[in-house]
């Protein structure tokens, strides 16, 4: 039997490997580079300017406190290259991972036509397949967008802008605006509502004051120009600097058009299975909207891959960790699924204390901030938004008992190992428990 997939990123390339796993005939094809937009374009590009930033940041700190003093400098071609010449390495790895299971590794751009792929002038049938496209960066309608950079552009940059003008106001804009004023730039970010909505304001006023002050929040603006090196907006002002546009993304669901459904927004529809309206055609990944996010593509290929192998499965999105990279991280998640009452919400919140990398933040008191809600009738977590140096690691922990619908009990013999996960833990054990 014959399975196809189009397009190598996390939801194509885990399906893959799912698939040969499971002993199916495998041909992977993809346009550009293996393991899509997270690594070439997107969160490993992101994460690695952070860990510059992180360092910065730190010998910062250590030179203000005075037992350190040293002056960095900073080469961002340096930094381009070396992030490129680990890509490559990634981009093999990963190729080879897929091989290693016998699947056949084709680089090309595809077309679906009827019930057979067309690749590099050669017709493909398939008894299965998966439609992995992914999403582009969504460009609104602006004059002179044109003119407006992009995460693909990141790695193209021959030096750090001065001024940077950043249109959108989610995640992406909040690390960007973190990585760039790090590195020296002038940063003002343009949000056409309200900053950061997908987080609580307490949270989001912990970012703005304590991790990046420096930047220039304006909310409930529109972008109505962008010259070369000019943003105008309909207040009035002309902002001096490169346009940068994190306004969420598309999907490339343009190879589907007129063989599946597809939603309002041009993603593609499918079913908890990951079927599609097509008759054994499967779709995953930011392709089909929702959570864009790598671990959820990661699980809807895999979902997509044991049902094209007849291991029949089912998707649930309930209690997704989400994180914002920055200096010190940000992560989040809720229960969605939760039938609390306001009546039986409990919240407790606090500073964060010295957990893992967290000692030197103490003296300027920004060790970070944790808040959880707690279903007081069932002893259950509703919702956490924690800031710490362990926040990843500890949210993606907690989530899990809260998809698993634990009881909080089951939790009370937990044992950490020492420094780690450090104010979620001393909520829920020392102060709910």
């Amino acid at each position: 039997m014959e399975n196809i997939v189009i397009g190598s990123g996390p939801a194509g390339r885990l399906a893959s490997l799912e698939l040969g796993k499971l002993g199916k005939d495998v041909t992977l094809i993809e346009k550009n580079h293996i393991a899509g937009t997270c690594l070439n374009e997107g969160c490993m590009v992101v994460c690695a300017l952070t860990d510059i930033t992180k360092y910065i940041d730190l010998n910062k700190r250590f030179n203000d406190y005075g037992f350190v003093k040293s002056q960095i400098e900073i080469s961002y071609e340096k930094i381009v290259e070396k992030i490129v010449e680990t890509q490559k390495m990634l981009r093999e790895l990963n190729q080879m991972e897929n091989e290693s299971v016998g699947n056949n590794v084709v680089y090309g751009e595809a077309s679906i036509e009827n019930d057979h792929v067309r690749v590099n002038g050669e017709s493909l049938e398939y008894d299965n397949l998966l439609i992995a496209t992914g999403a582009r960066p969504f460009i609104p309608d602006i004059k002179g967008s044109e003119y407006g950079l992009t995460n693909k552009d990141i790695l193209k940059l021959d030096e750090v802008p001065e001024k940077l003008n950043i249109i959108g106001g989610g995640i992406i804009a909040c690390e960007i605006a973190n990585i760039y004023s790090t590195l020296g730039s002038e940063v003002t970010i343009l949000a056409r509502s309200t900053f950061l909505k997908e987080i609580n304001e307490t949270t989001k006023k912990y970012i703005l004051k304590k991790m990046i002050p420096e930047v220039n929040v304006v909310e409930n603006v529109n972008v109505t120009e962008i010259s070369k090196d000019k943003v105008l907006t309909d207040n009035g002002d002309e902002l001096e600097g490169t346009a940068f546009f994190a306004t969420g993304r598309t999907p490339n669901s343009e190879i589907a058009k007129d063989i599946v459904e597809l939603n309002n927004d041009n993603t593609i529809k499918v079913d908890e299975m990951m079927k599609t309206s097509a008759e054994n055609i499967y779709a995953a990944g930011d392709v089909i909207g929702g959570y864009q996010l790598t671990p959820v593509a990661r699980m809807e290929g895999i979902t997509a891959a044991r049902n094209m192998a007849g291991y029949l499965n089912k998707i649930s999105y309930n209690c997704i960790p989400q994180s914002l990279s920055l200096n010190t991280e940000v992560s989040f998640v809720e229960n969605e699924k939760s039938q609390c009452c306001d009546e039986d919400k409990a919240t407790i919140a606090m500073p964060a204390i010295a957990g893992p990398h967290a000692f030197w933040h103490i003296l300027t008191g920004d060790t970070g901030y944790a808040e959880i809600e707690f279903d007081k009738k069932n002893n259950k977590i509703n919702k956490i938004n924690s800031i710490s140096p362990s926040s990843v690691s500890d949210v993606a922990y907690l989530s899990y008992l809260m998809r698993m619908d634990y009881n909080l009990d089951d939790y009370g013999n937990f044992l950490e190992i020492h420094p780690s996960t450090d104010t979620n833990y001393k909520i829920i054990k020392n102060m709910w428990l």
